[in-house]
């Protein structure tokens, strides 16, 4: 009955001859085993006569799973990892911790000795990451898989929270961290998100023609992302906050009062160009406190626009 179960799950049609011949039994027997699986609530699906067929079609419910030796090794390592939080998932709600215990009740002895020799000969590092709610992962990875898009409550490296409507392409553990690749809306570009710092996530019901990613894959534009040099800039603005702050906008940084005629913006960028060109466009003078590489581009920038007017 699993050599039959394992043969309807990958989807196709069989006809009875064909799959009684895979199977190497009688026809007979098939249609036992067939009756057999939908009393466990499977739901096979059959049409007599010439040109019938049987075929495993999606269900109401859940039904119970046919597990061969290895599948079942697996999936009790899997839980073990989620439920300890080393897959950096919130088991909170205790799910992976109650399917563990349904899965280990029902065992084989061979199998539960293998299973808990294997837990006890090995260890994991504790994990340096924040784990991400079930919940969250499922929301993002449904969105990003039907193209709709998401708004949510992000919080910067500095602790800065704003609002994101963004297109979600992938999701990535890198690093026992939960990342987020997608298009964000107000910034017209690629960007990565963890999915620690997320919060109030939901879908708007709108939907979108993917992008083509500019890279070979989530994972390598990811790697590229992480590993890029950044630079951390500080500026002092000479106009009061809330004017900075509208000018700013959606702009990744802290900005802080520091008189009523003055501001201090902190912020990490990947290149001295663009934070040069998004700064003077603000139309707010500002001087650079740090770092000197910085100051020494706007002089060089300014020297340069300067030559270009006769």
């Amino acid at each position: 009955m699993l050599a039959l179960l394992s043969t309807l799950q990958d989807g196709r049609s069989w006809s009875g001859a064909d799959l009684a011949s895979r199977l190497g039994t009688s026809p007979r027997t098939l249609r036992r085993d067939v009756d057999r699986l939908r009393e466990l609530g499977y739901p096979v699906q059959a049409r007599p006569g010439p040109g019938g067929h049987y075929q495993l079609v999606a269900g109401t419910a859940m039904p119970p799973l046919l597990l061969d030796d290895d599948e079942a090794v697996a999936i009790a390592v899997g839980l073990r990892l989620a439920a300890g939080s080393r897959a950096q998932i919130d088991d909170e709600a205790g799910a992976a911790s109650r399917a563990l215990r349904k899965l280990e009740q029902v065992l084989p002895a061979r199998l539960r000795r293998k299973v808990t020799a294997l837990h006890r000969a090995t260890e994991t590092a504790p994990a340096a990451g924040v784990a991400v709610s079930t919940r969250l992962l499922s929301l993002v990875g449904t969105a990003a898989e039907q193209h709709e898009r998401l708004v949510f409550d992000y919080r910067s490296r500095d602790g800065e929270q704003t609002g994101r409507r963004v297109e979600p392409y992938r999701q990535v553990l890198a690093g026992r961290r939960w990342y987020l690749l997608g298009w964000d809306l107000d910034r017209g570009d690629w960007r990565t998100f963890r999915l620690d710092r997320v919060t109030g996530a939901r879908t708007t019901g709108e939907r979108f023609a993917p992008r083509e990613l500019p890279a070979e894959s989530a994972a390598a534009y990811l790697d590229a992302a992480l590993t890029a040099p950044r630079h951390r800039a500080v500026l002092t603005f000479l106009a009061p906050y809330q004017l900075v702050l509208d000018r700013l906008g959606h702009q990744d940084g802290t900005l802080e009062p520091i008189d009523d005629g003055r501001c201090r913006y902190t912020t990490w960028v990947d290149s001295f160009e663009w934070l040069a060109v998004t700064t003077a466009i603000l139309g707010v003078e500002f001087r650079v406190e740090e770092p000197a590489g910085f100051a020494e581009y706007c002089t060089q920038l300014r020297d340069r626009l300067a030559r270009a007017v006769p």
